[in-house]
C-alpha cells in the first residue's frame, strides 16, 4: 500500500515510542519522588506560592484534566488547580483595565515602605506605621495600611511582635560575642608535610580577626597562654567580649575556659556538628583558604606566617565585606580621593587592592 512505511520502519518507530513514553514516565517518577522529598524537608502546611506560579501550574494543569492531576499533582488537589485555571480564564476577561476611573491603587514606592517598616519593626502596629509614613511625607489610612500588609501575608503586631528574628536578636548582641576556630594547614618539612595548626578569633560585629597563633601542637598549655594573650592588660582582642563562641574540640580545655572567665569572658561550647551555629569563623576559613593558602604551597613555618600575616592585612584594609554593606573593614586611603589609581598587591600578587593615591 503507497504511503505505508516498510515493516522493519514501522517497528523501528513503535520501539522508539514505547522508549520514549517509558523514559517520560521514568522522568515524571523522578520529578514525583524529588518534589516528595523537598516537601517533607520543608515540612507540613502548604507552600505559599506566587499568583504567577499558580495561574503558571492553572494553565499547565488543565492540559492534564481531572485524571491527570489526581496522579502527579503533589502542590494542591486537583479542584484548587483547576481553579487556579478558572481564575486565569476570568483574568482574561476582565474588564477592569478599560473601566473609568475609580479609588487609585496605592503607589508602589508607599506600599514598599509600609512592608520595610513592618518587617523591621515587628511591633509597629497599623497606626505607628500610618504615623511613620506622615512623617515622611505619605498620608494614607489605616486601613490601606492593614491590606497592604495583609495582601503580603504579613501578619499584624501582636503575631510579629511576638516572634524577634534570630538575625534580629543575633545583631543586637554582635557587639558582646567574638567566635573562635582552627584551621590546618600542611607545611613542606625537610623529610614530610608538617600539619600546622592556626588558631583565630573573630569579632561577630566588626568581622575583624585576630590571628592568635600558629602551632604544631596546640596543647592545654599553649591554649592557656594564647587566653591570657587575648586580654593582655586591657588590650587584647577578647577585652569588652562577655562570650566566645567554640566548637567542641577538646582543646578548649579547663584551664583556657577559666583563663577567659577571669577576664570576664564566658566561653560557648556549641553542640557537635552544628557548624551553622559559628558560621562566621567558618566564612573566614573558607576565605583564607580558597582566595589565598589553597593556591599557595608553604614551604617553612616562617613561609606560613608571612602569608597569613599578608592575607590578614589584606583581609582588613583591602577586601570588601558584604556583612558589612560591602565596605573595609579598616579603610586608609580616602574612597572619594581624585588622585592616581594605583594597584597594591601582596602574596606575589595573588592578592590585589586597587585604591586612588591622595591627592
Amino acid at each position: 500500500m503507497e504511503g505505508k512505511l516498510p515493516l522493519p520502519f514501522q517497528f523501528l518507530a513503535a520501539w522508539i515510542g514505547v522508549w520514549v513514553g517509558r523514559w517520560q514516565q521514568a522522568t515524571i517518577d523522578y520529578l514525583l519522588e524529588e518534589n516528595q522529598a523537598l516537601r517533607e524537608r520543608l515540612g507540613p502546611g502548604p507552600v505559599r506560592l506566587s499568583v504567577a506560579r499558580r495561574r503558571r501550574l492553572g494553565e499547565l494543569g488543565k492540559k492534564l484534566g481531572r485524571r491527570g492531576l489526581a496522579k502527579f499533582a503533589t502542590l494542591g488537589t486537583p479542584d484548587t488547580i483547576l481553579k487556579w485555571y478558572r481564575e486565569l480564564v476570568a483574568q482574561k476577561y476582565d474588564g477592569s483595565e478599560k473601566r473609568g476611573p475609580g479609588r487609585p491603587r496605592t503607589n508602589a514606592e508607599i506600599a514598599k515602605l509600609v512592608i520595610r517598616m513592618a518587617t523591621e519593626n515587628p511591633r509597629w502596629g497599623y497606626a505607628r506605621i500610618q504615623g511613620a509614613l506622615k512623617n515622611v511625607g505619605y498620608r494614607i489610612g489605616r486601613s490601606t495600611v492593614r491590606a497592604i500588609l495583609k495582601e503580603r501575608g504579613i501578619d499584624p503586631a501582636p503575631k510579629r511582635g511576638s516572634r524577634t528574628p534570630w538575625g534580629t536578636f543575633l545583631r543586637a548582641h554582635m557587639g558582646e560575642i567574638a567566635a573562635a576556630d582552627f584551621f590546618t594547614v600542611e607545611v613542606v618539612g625537610l623529610f614530610k608535610l608538617v600539619r600546622y595548626y592556626v588558631f583565630f578569633v573573630i569579632d561577630l560585629a566588626t568581622r575583624k580577626v585576630e590571628i592568635a597563633g600558629i602551632t604544631q601542637q596546640p596543647d592545654g598549655v599553649w591554649m592557656a597562654q594564647i587566653a591570657r594573650n587575648l586580654l593582655y592588660e586591657g588590650e587584647g582582642f577578647l577585652v569588652r567580649k562577655s562570650k566566645l563562641i567554640v566548637d567542641s574540640d577538646t582543646l578548649y580545655t579547663r584551664d583556657f575556659r577559666e583563663a577567659l572567665r577571669q577576664g570576664g569572658v564566658t566561653v560557648l561550647k556549641m553542640p557537635a556538628h552544628s557548624p551553622n551555629l559559628n558560621a562566621f569563623a567558618e566564612r573566614f576559613v573558607l576565605s583564607i583558604k580558597s582566595e589565598c593558602l589553597d593556591r599557595v604551597i608553604p614551604l617553612s613555618e616562617g613561609h606560613l606566617r608571612r602569608v597569613v600575616g599578608e592575607y590578614a592585612a589584606h583581609y582588613h584594609q583591602e577586601r570588601n565585606h558584604q556583612g558589612i554593606e560591602n565596605e573595609l573593614i579598616d579603610r586608609r586611603e580616602p574612597a572619594n580621593s581624585n588622585g592616581r589609581i594605583t594597584r597594591r598587591d601582596r602574596v606575589g600578587g595573588m592578592l590585589k587592592y586597587y585604591y586612588r593615591e591622595a591627592a
